[in-house]
C-alpha cells in the first residue's frame, strides 16, 4: 500500500491505536500504522528473554472469553472476526497487608466472607456499596460501547437503539457523575474496607476511591463477578497479535520501526506526517495513540494549536511511572502457587506512595508455555516518580535499590525469590519513556472524578483525532479499546457500524 491511496494514519500499536486502526479497516478505510518500536502492543507488549516470555504492562483481565462480554476489546475482536483463547481462575488474587491476607474472590458471597473474617461489620458495609454499584452496570447491557461514538450523532445512536436501556439509567443519573468517595462516604464508614475500596480503586486508575468515577468501578465489579476473570494464552502479546491480524485480515498494514517524527498540518487542516528519515506519508485524516503530552509537545509544532488549548493541554496531570521486575525463577517446590498478588507493606502510609504498594503477576501458574519448563515468569511493579531519574554513574545502584520493595513483597509470596532467581531485568521510569517513548514513563492522564473531563478524541486540528489512555478514564485494556471505538465509529457513519453489527 503506498502512501497515496492511504485514508488514515495511525501513530503508534498500542491497544488504543491498534483497536482504531482495524475497526476503520473493517469498515472498508485504508490504514496505516506507524509504530517506532521494532514490537508491537505499547504497553502491552510482550517480550522474551532467555526462554522466557513477559508481559510489559497490563496483566489482569475480565470477560474474554464471553462473546456477549461487555469488554470493549471483546465487542471489537468479535467484529473483526478474531479468537483469543483464554484461561479462568478463581480466586482472582490475593491482598496482603499488613494484618494478614485477604484471598479476592469472582463469586460475590466468598469475597464477603473472606472480607468478614477480618471486619464483621466491614463486610455488610461492603455488600451495600456493592450493592449500590452493580445496578449501574446492569443498565450498561444495553447500551454495547461498540456502538457509542464521539459526536453529536450519538445521540440519535442511543435514542434509536438503545432508549430502553437509558430509561433504567435515568435513576441512576447521579451515580454516572459521583466519584466512588462519595458512594463510599455514604455506605461505608469501617476504616479497613474502605482502605480496601481506596486499594481497588487505585489498581484499577491510578486515582483512590475519591478520584475515580463510580462507572469504572461498577463496570470492574460487575464484569469480575458475572464475567469473571481470565488469562489469555500467550499474555498480552496475545491481544495484540489477535488486533494485528484483524488488521492485517481487513487490509490495514502495520509499519514497525517506523518512527513519526512530526504530524504535520497546513492551514489548520492536516495532511500527513514526515518520518524520521525525511520520508513524509499523506493522508487526510492522521490519528495519534501518543500521549497528550508526546502528541501536542513533541509530534506538532507550537503553532499548529491555539496557545491556550496547547498550555492547557500540556498541564494535564499524569498518572506516575513504575518501577518493573521481571524475573525468571526456578519453579520447584512451588505447586501451590496463584497468579496475582498485591502487597501493601505499611497500613499508616498512603497506598499511593512509591514503594508502598506492589503489584505481582505471575501468569506461567496458568499458562506454562510463558516458561521453560520447571520455571515461572514473575512481573512485579510498582508506583515510581520520573523525577531525579537519569542515565548516570548512579543509575545501575538505584535502579537495584529502588527495586528492593518489589523483592520485600515477593518474599511474602515466594520467601526465597531471591535464592530461586535464573533472570532479572529491572525496569525505571527511564525504561518506560526510551522504550514505550512515553513522556515521563507515564501510564497516562490522572483527572480526578469532578476535577475535569477527560480530553476528546477531537482535536483543535481538522483531520487529527487521537485515542489511548490519556483520552478515557482507566489505566486498564478496556479504557483504551473503547477510546479506539469511539474513534473509529466517529469516522464513519452510524449505518456503516449498524450494518457492520447486524443491528436493524
Amino acid at each position: 500500500m503506498s502512501d497515496r491511496d492511504v485514508d488514515v494514519i495511525v501513530i503508534g500499536s498500542g491497544i488504543g491505536g491498534l483497536t482504531t486502526a482495524a475497526l476503520l479497516s473493517r469498515y472498508g478505510k485504508r490504514v496505516t500504522v506507524c509504530e517506532s518500536h521494532t514490537i508491537a502492543g505499547g504497553a502491552a507488549h510482550s517480550f522474551s528473554r532467555q526462554g522466557f516470555h513477559f508481559d510489559s504492562g497490563p496483566s489482569f483481565y475480565c470477560g474474554l472469553n464471553d462473546s456477549h462480554s461487555r469488554n470493549p476489546l471483546r465487542q471489537v475482536l468479535n467484529v473483526l472476526e478474531e479468537t483469543l483463547p483464554a484461561i479462568p481462575y478463581d480466586p482472582l488474587g490475593h491482598y496482603h497487608f499488613p494484618e494478614g491476607t485477604l484471598p479476592v474472590y469472582s463469586q460475590q458471597k466468598r469475597y464477603l466472607e473472606a472480607v468478614r473474617q477480618f471486619t464483621p461489620q466491614g463486610s455488610k458495609e461492603l455488600e451495600r456499596f456493592i450493592q449500590r454499584l452493580l445496578p449501574l452496570y446492569d443498565t450498561l447491557q444495553g447500551i454495547p460501547t461498540i456502538l457509542l461514538r464521539a459526536d453529536w450523532q450519538l445521540i440519535p445512536v442511543l435514542m434509536g437503539r438503545c432508549l430502553p436501556s437509558l430509561v433504567k439509567m435515568l435513576p441512576h443519573l447521579g451515580l454516572v457523575q459521583s466519584s466512588v468517595g462519595q458512594v463510599m462516604d455514604r455506605e461505608v464508614s469501617d476504616r479497613w474496607v474502605r482502605r480496601l475500596i481506596d486499594l481497588e480503586c487505585f489498581l484499577l486508575s491510578g486515582l483512590k476511591a475519591h478520584g475515580t468515577i463510580a462507572p469504572e468501578v461498577a463496570f470492574m465489579l460487575g464484569e469480575r463477578s458475572r464475567a469473571g476473570v481470565e488469562y489469555p494464552i500467550g499474555g498480552s502479546g496475545a491481544i495484540v497479535d489477535a488486533l494485528v491480524r484483524g488488521l492485517k485480515r481487513w487490509g490495514g498494514e502495520l509499519r514497525l520501526g517506523c518512527h513519526v517524527e512530526q504530524i504535520l498540518v497546513e492551514s489548520g487542516r492536516v495532511t500527513g506526517v514526515r518520518l524520521r528519515k525525511g520520508e513524509i506519508l499523506h493522508a487526510p485524516i492522521v490519528i495519534s495513540n501518543a500521549s497528550i503530552w508526546d502528541t501536542y509537545g513533541k509530534l506538532l509544532q507550537p503553532e499548529d494549536l491555539p496557545t491556550s488549548y496547547r498550555q492547557t493541554a500540556l498541564a494535564t496531570p499524569a498518572v506516575d511511572s513504575f518501577m518493573h521486575l521481571h524475573l525468571g525463577i526456578k519453579a520447584e517446590g512451588l505447586d501451590n502457587l496463584t497468579g496475582h498478588h498485591v502487597v501493601v507493606h505499611d497500613a499508616e502510609r498512603d497506598i499511593t506512595t512509591p514503594g508502598n504498594t506492589c503489584m505481582i503477576s505471575i501468569p506461567s501458574v496458568w499458562d506454562d508455555s510463558l516458561a521453560p519448563p520447571g520455571h515461572h515468569v514473575v512481573h512485579a511493579y510498582t508506583l515510581e516518580s520520573h523525577e531525579h531519574w537519569q542515565r548516570d554513574n548512579s543509575y545501575q545502584e538505584r535502579k537495584k535499590e529502588r527495586s528492593q520493595s518489589l523483592y520485600r513483597a515477593l518474599e511474602r509470596v515466594i520467601p526465597d525469590i531471591r535464592q530461586r532467581i535464573v533472570l532479572e531485568l529491572i525496569g525505571t521510569p527511564l525504561t518506560h519513556a526510551h522504550y514505550l517513548r512515553r513522556y515521563q514513563g507515564t501510564y497516562g492522564a490522572a483527572i480526578a472524578a469532578g476535577k475535569g473531563m477527560f480530553p476528546s478524541t477531537h482535536t483543535p486540528i481538522s483531520g487529527l483525532y487521537r485515542v489511548g489512555d490519556s483520552t478515557t478514564p482507566g489505566i486498564g485494556v478496556p479504557a483504551v479499546a473503547a477510546s479506539g471505538i469511539l474513534c473509529a465509529n466517529t469516522l464513519v457513519q452510524p449505518q456503516q457500524t449498524a450494518e457492520l453489527l447486524n443491528i436493524q
